[in-house]
C-alpha cells in the first residue's frame, strides 16, 4: 500500500491553525503573521506537505502560469531572453509554460496552450493569425509579440527600433568609404528583417549609395553561408556585408576567413544585429547593433502584467532604442565621424 499524501488540513491540525491559515501562508501576498506562519512551514515540513498548485489554481481561477512559443533557438539572442523572462516572471510568482513551434504551426500550438488556462501568452520569433489574437483578446489572455510586429494585429508587441539601427550600419559602412555594400536579409516574411533592410536602404541613400547585391540567409547558419558564397560566386567582391542577424554573421564571416582565404575587415568588413555574447568574443568582434533583451523583457512584464491585473486586454505596441556597438569586423570612418554617428543613434 502506498503512504496517503498530507493534507492542509492535517498541517493545520498539527499546527494548531485553522485550515484558511495553512492556505494564507502558502498563497503570495496572502496576509499572514510571522508566528502563525512560522508554525504552518514546520508543520509542512514534518509532514512533508507540498501544497497542490493546480488545486489552488481550480478554487482561485488563476493559473499564474505565461505561455512562452518560441520558433528556435539557434540564435542565442532567444536563450538569454527566455532566462530573463523567466526569472523576471517567478520572481512575480508566475511560472513559464515553454512551447516549440514550427512555421505555419503557430496557431495549433496557441490552441494548446489555452488549454492549460494560461493567464498571458509571448511569442517569440513567431506571431499568429489576427482571428486567434481576437479570440485570445476575447477570452482576456493578453498576447505580447516580442521581437515582432504585425501592425494589423490586435496582439502588443515589443520591438527593437530596428528600422533606426539599419540606418545607423548603413551610415557607418558608408562614412568608412565602402562602395560595394551587400546585404543578406534574414527570412523574407518577418518584421525584423524587412524593417533592418528598410533602414539599411534608406541609410545609404542618404550617401548616394544602394544595395550592391542581395541574398537571404533565412535566419540560419548553413543559409547565410549559401548566401555569403552566392554573393562572392563570380569573383567580384563586395567590400562590406550587413547580416541581419548576428548568428548568421558569424557564418559568413568562417566563410569569408576559412573558405575565401580574405581577410575581415581588411578584405571585407562584417556588420551584424543583436549583440549576442560571441558578438564580444574575439575572435569575431563584431560590430552590430544590440538589441536590449532587458528593457525589451521589460517591457514585455508590464504589458502582461498591466493587462492581466485590470482583466483587460488592449493592444500596445513599444519599440525600444537601438544601440550601434563598434568593435572591429568593420573598417571605420575617423573618429570625428564616427563619433557623430554614435551620437546620433542616442537622440
Amino acid at each position: 500500500m502506498t503512504k496517503s499524501s498530507p493534507t492542509s488540513e492535517d498541517v493545520a491540525r498539527l499546527a494548531q491553525v485553522s485550515q484558511s491559515a495553512v492556505s494564507r501562508t502558502f498563497t503570495p501576498g496572502a496576509s499572514v503573521s510571522q508566528k502563525t506562519r512560522e508554525r504552518v512551514l514546520k508543520a509542512a515540513r514534518a509532514l512533508g506537505y507540498r501544497p497542490n498548485a493546480l488545486a489552488r489554481a481550480m478554487i482561485s481561477g488563476r493559473s499564474r502560469l505565461i505561455a512562452l512559443l518560441v520558433a528556435y533557438l539557434d540564435n542565442q539572442f532567444y536563450p538569454i531572453v527566455i532566462e530573463r523572462l523567466t526569472r523576471s516572471l517567478q520572481e512575480r510568482d508566475y511560472q513559464v509554460l515553454l512551447f516549440m513551434t514550427d512555421p505555419g504551426r503557430q496557431d495549433e500550438i496557441v490552441l494548446k496552450m489555452l488549454q492549460y488556462q494560461v493567464e498571458g501568452i509571448v511569442m517569440a520569433s513567431a506571431t499568429l493569425s489576427s482571428s486567434l489574437a481576437d479570440e485570445c483578446a476575447g477570452l482576456g489572455v493578453p498576447v505580447v509579440l516580442f521581437n515582432r510586429s504585425v501592425p494589423s494585429s490586435p496582439a502588443s508587441s515589443v520591438i527593437s527600433d530596428n528600422v533606426e539601427g539599419g540606418r545607423l550600419l548603413a551610415q557607418l559602412l558608408a562614412a568608412a568609404g565602402h562602395e560595394r555594400i551587400a546585404f543578406i536579409a534574414g527570412t523574407e516574411d518577418t518584421s525584423t528583417s524587412m524593417e533592418r533592410e528598410a533602414g539599411f536602404v534608406s541609410g545609404l541613400a542618404e550617401s548616394g549609395r544602394s544595395v550592391w547585391r542581395r541574398a537571404v540567409g533565412d535566419y540560419t547558419f548553413d543559409t547565410a553561408a549559401r548566401a555569403v558564397r552566392e554573393i562572392c560566386a563570380d569573383g567580384k567582391l563586395p567590400d562590406a556585408i550587413f547580416v541581419a542577424n548576428d548568428h548568421m554573421a558569424f557564418s559568413v564571416i568562417d566563410v569569408i576567413r576559412g573558405e575565401l582565404g580574405l581577410r575581415v575587415p581588411e578584405d571585407i568588413s562584417v556588420v551584424g544585429y543583436d549583440d549576442v555574447p560571441q558578438a564580444g568574443w574575439g575572435g569575431y568582434a563584431l560590430t552590430t547593433v544590440r538589441q536590449a533583451a532587458g528593457p525589451m523583457v521589460a517591457e514585455t512584464i508590464d504589458i502582461l502584467m498591466h493587462q492581466i491585473e485590470k482583466r483587460e486586454v488592449s493592444k500596445r505596441d513599444v519599440v525600444v532604442p537601438a544601440e550601434l556597438i563598434v568593435r572591429k569586423s568593420a573598417r571605420l570612418p575617423d573618429k570625428a565621424v564616427l563619433d557623430e554617428i554614435l551620437a546620433s543613434g542616442k537622440r
